[in-house]
Order: C-alpha cells, then structure tokens, then sequence
C-alpha cells in the first residue's frame, strides 16, 4: 500500500520546524494541514504566559462515538546546542539514517501515526491526537491544559497510545505501561558565616551538611515489585556562596530528585526527608516539587493490541516495562489506560540526533495495525 502521506518527508518537514519549548515555529500548522487534509476536524488553542508560555495545543478528531482511540506526542524539543556535524534544523538524510533534532523525540512518531491514520480512510468510533508543544519543559500549560479542555466537552478516550521513544535497541522491543513517580526538593541548611581561624564565632552548615547526606544516602528502599524497580533517592548538587578560602560560609544548599515507584506517594516522600532533615539541621527549609506520581496500567486491552502489532510487523515480542523518566502519560493516566511506544532512543537529546528511515515505515505500518484493532 502507497501512504497517502509520506512519515519521512513529513518528519522532514517538521524537523526544519525549530520547536523549542515552547515555540511552535510553524509545526502545528504544518499537522493541521496533513490532518484537515485526511478529514480531522482540527482545534487549537494557547494557554500559559510568559516565561513557561504561551503554549500552542492541538487536538485533533475523526469519526464518532464509541471506541474512541487516541494518541498522544509533543512537537516540542530540547535545545540543540553546539557541536552538530550538520545544522540540527535542516533535515538530512545520511545512508540510512534521517539527522534533526526531534527525529526521534519525538516528531517522527507523530510523522508516523499521521500517516498511519491517511492508510485508514473509515474506521468505526472515533480517533483523535493531542498535541502539546511543552512536554520537554515545565509541562504546565500543555497536556494539563488539554486535558482541561476536553474535559469541558465532555471528551474522554477510552484507550491512549503516547509516540514516546521506548524502543532500546531495535524498533518494537519495548512498550511503557507505567513510570516511575519524580519528586525534586531544594533543602538550604543555615548557618552564621565567620573567620576559619576564628571557628567559635561561626556556625559552619557543612558539617550538618555531612550528617544530612549520610541520612539521606542511608534511607533503605524497599525492593521493588513486579512492574517496578526500587525507588532511588540522587543527590544532584550541593552549592555554597562562598568567595573565599578563609571564609566559613553561612549556608548551604543541596538539590536532589526522587525517582519512586507505586509504593509511594510524593507527598508522603516529601514529609519524610523534611523530617529527617529537621531532626538533623534545625532551621533548614525545603521546598518540593512534584513532577508526576506513579503510575501503572496493568497489562490487558491496549498492550495486547500493541503487542500483536508489533509481532505482526517485526517479529518481536516485546519487554512490557515502567523504566526510564518521566513523560505526559502521567497525566494522561488518568483519563484511561494509556501505553507509550515509539522509536528507537538511544539518541534523543544528543547531538546528531538521528531516525533509521526504514524504521519510521514499519513504525507507520505497526500504528496501523493499532488502529484498526482498537477501532475495530
């Protein structure tokens, strides 16, 4: 079957789109064509100000009523920074590899799934898309809001399939049915700054600082289950504002995340390091910031079709699994069982990022088989 879209020139396309988050440098209006173009009804709208928007969204539909099958992904990307063999918003391809940012995260998949959706001109129920433009950055005014939207019309999908980049080495050896919870937390330990050679007139935080990370990196995780392994506690910077070698600083302050599974809840990890840290630096504060909870869909409906598909089109059975960060599915969890799959990984977010061509074909041709099962 010829696709009356092509994934590869239409990745290309959207490539030469420098969509940083949380620009949208012409990308959605780029989808909005290709999918008025196949008979979705196209909607958009911005939310969020400056300096984390505004956000461009986009939700797009076909078909009605029941099943209604969605998929998600983001037109967003990360910064590409120095060091590219080629300009990252030029798309080439190079033997058999296709070079721009967002190839593999995650433009191609949305180049893939548009195409898939042209192969399947009828279909039973309805099919829709959300687009968000800033899953990279503070993902406060793109999916959220989207999921807002529809629930103020009253739309609510009953299976979702996120584009996101979960093969690891070959195209269809993982699917995401979860992820793991992420928390970060800011702790400042105060003290009185001060002359080293005159130590009784200053209170150095660093030694509480010693007693505070031993606690921390001596917190005994429990071992995982089934779908998840144990959760882990990274300590990501310590910093100090002092100019001197002589100079006893008056405080210090530490970062570090939590990545848990579904033991725990972000409040209740919150608490507890706020405790431990109170008990060991009196007058220390923490601040928290929650990026997602835990989630999991058990394995049933929507893996299988995905599983099947992609035994269909590779010969693979592929890893269910909740490893990795963190993604919009934690939102979107709530709404539905919701499973992510997509490309191969290994170079989201370097430099010379890079799609195998034939892979988004069979990528295409794996989401069409998705398609038809769940509207089927």
């Amino acid at each position: 079957m010829t696709s009356a879209i092509d994934p590869v020139d239409l990745t290309s396309r959207l490539i030469a789109c420098p969509s940083v988050t949380p620009r949208e440098a012409g990308s959605l209006d780029l989808l909005e064509a290709a999918l008025t173009g196949i008979g979705f009804a196209v909607h958009r709208f911005s939310a969020g100000a400056a300096p984390d928007g505004p956000v461009e969204n986009l939700f797009a539909t076909r078909g009605s009523g029941a099943p209604h099958f969605a998929f998600a992904g983001h037109i967003d990307v990360v910064p590409a920074g120095p060091g590219w063999t080629t300009d990252p918003f030029v798309p080439e391809v190079r033997g058999d590899l296709l070079y721009g940012r967002g190839a593999v995260d995650m433009k191609g998949a949305i180049a893939a799934f548009v195409a898939a959706c042209a192969d399947t001109p009828s279909h039973a129920g309805t099919l829709s898309l959300i687009i968000t433009g800033d899953e990279e950055g503070p993902a406060t005014h793109g999916t959220v809001a989207l999921i807002d939207w529809m629930a103020e019309r009253n739309i609510k999908p009953d299976m979702i399939l996120v584009g996101e980049p979960t093969s690891e080495a070959r195209l269809g050896d993982t699917i995401k049915i979860g992820r793991r919870g992420s928390v970060n937390m800011w702790i400042d330990i105060p003290g009185t700054q001060g002359h080293v050679a005159y130590p009784h007139l200053a209170d150095n935080p660093l030694r509480r600082l010693g007693d505070v990370l031993g606690a921390l990196h001596g917190i005994a995780w429990q071992d995982g289950n089934q779908w998840f392994q144990p959760s882990n506690l990274e300590v990501t910077a310590v910093e100090t504002d002092n100019p001197a070698h002589n100079i006893i600083p008056g405080n210090v302050r530490l970062r570090l995340n939590i990545r848990f599974n579904d033991a725990h809840k972000g409040e209740e990890l919150v608490e507890r390091i706020r405790s431990t840290v109170a008990g060991l630096a009196p007058g220390a504060t923490l601040k928290a910031i929650i990026s997602g909870e835990a989630f999991l869909s058990p394995p049933g409906a929507l893996s299988q079709i995905l599983v099947d598909a992609i035994a269909a089109e590779t010969g693979l059975t592929p890893a269910l699994s909740t490893g990795g960060g963190t993604s919009d599915a934690r939102f979107l969890s709530k709404l539905c069982p919701v499973a992510e799959f997509g490309l191969v990984n290994a170079t989201m977010h370097k430099l010379d990022e890079a799609v195998a061509v034939d892979d988004l074909g069979t990528l295409q041709k794996i989401y069409r088989r998705v398609i038809a099962a769940a509207l089927g």
